[in-house]
């Protein structure tokens, strides 16, 4: 039944992308003056999780690298190295610059001027979940290295630039911004239709099929990929020759809770710490909330990065806020 398997997974670099050819064409107009040796200006892709950013981002960069012999290039994930150190040694490593670093001793400012170093070659760098940077000032650091162009990710352009300076502010002001919204259940039948033609035997599912998962997924493509990877894995262990409604709706909620656990185990101490809060008590208002949040942190944050922290959790569905400022209410997703 599974003849490729890397097509069900989520980091999967499609060969061609489906209804996105706007935001397609935006982003590769914006990238286009790197394939004349110039530097491009900054990007930022923005939208729900599940919409697209990160596959078009990546999509168009390997796009990039067939036409430009000299050009290198960096995928940095900003809630694994959400640190300036980490982040920076991430862009030094994407130029193999990392070989004498220590992780606990070199100082910041060492690792920026390497690469600040480094050869004129162009040099193309993803940082998604850009607003998860503890520290902002890194980016106007990065704007100003001559050869780097920054594609950004983020679910909300406010989430990036409520915590920025106003000298980063006014040179981020100006970079192309591109909105990416959720799929429509037909996008989402044409996208997993094309996973199965790259990854799938012939005839394992009918349209019906597709179309049930796409009407689960709520719009994001990767709960509908990865309820068809539960589902074929389950078809292929019960020696089932096609992905049957019935196991796609037992599917479904695994799925989701696969997607939930993988987004709960990448989130940062203080993000994890909030979130456990607001589970433990069922629901919480927002002063209720930061009192315990002070009460059990060793270095709690500021009220204003708190609710940073929580509209990333509502972003990614693993909370949920009701009611307005003064009266809120914060509940964990079921």
């Amino acid at each position: 039944m599974i003849t490729d398997a890397r097509v069900l997974q989520p980091e999967f670099i499609p060969r061609e992308v489906q209804h996105r050819d706007a935001e397609v064409n935006y982003l590769s107009s914006v990238l286009d003056p790197i394939t004349y040796g110039e530097r491009a200006d900054p990007a930022l892709l923005h939208g729900p999780s599940g919409a697209g950013k990160t596959c078009i981002a990546q999509f168009l960069v390997e796009r990039l690298r067939e036409e430009v012999v000299d050009l290198d290039y960096q995928y940095v994930n900003c809630w694994e190295d959400h640190s300036r150190f980490k982040a920076l040694y991430r862009l030094l490593d994407g130029i193999e610059r990392t070989v004498d670093v220590h992780r606990q001793s070199t100082p910041k400012d060492v690792l920026l001027e390497r690469l600040r170093e480094h050869d004129d070659t162009p040099y193309v760098v993803i940082l998604d979940e850009v607003d998860q940077l503890e520290d902002k000032s890194l980016l106007y650091d990065l704007y100003r290295i001559p050869h780097l162009t920054m594609v950004l990710i983020s679910n909300d352009e406010d989430d990036l630039f409520v915590s920025t300076d106003d000298r980063l502010r006014s040179r981020l002001t100006d970079c192309e911004r591109i909105h990416f919204r959720p799929y429509h259940e037909s996008e989402l039948v044409a996208i997993l239709s094309d996973r199965i033609r790259w990854g799938l035997t012939d005839d394992v599912i009918d349209t019906s099929g597709l179309e049930l998962i796409a009407a689960n997924a709520g719009g994001d493509a990767r709960v509908a990929i990865g309820i068809l990877r539960r589902a074929a894995r389950t078809a292929r262990a019960a020696s089932i020759d096609d992905i049957t409604a019935e196991i796609i709706e037992d599917e479904t909620p695994e799925a989701k809770s696969e997607i939930k656990q993988r987004t709960v185990d990448r989130l940062t101490p203080h993000q994890e710490l909030l979130y456990n809060i607001i589970t433990e008590n069922g629901e919480i208002t927002p002063q209720d909330l930061y009192d315990a949040y002070c009460t059990r942190s060793d270095d709690p944050n500021t009220k204003r990065m708190v609710r940073n922290y929580l509209s990333k959790l509502e972003h990614y569905n693993l909370i949920t806020a009701e009611g307005n400022t003064k009266a809120r209410i914060y509940q964990a997703q079921a």
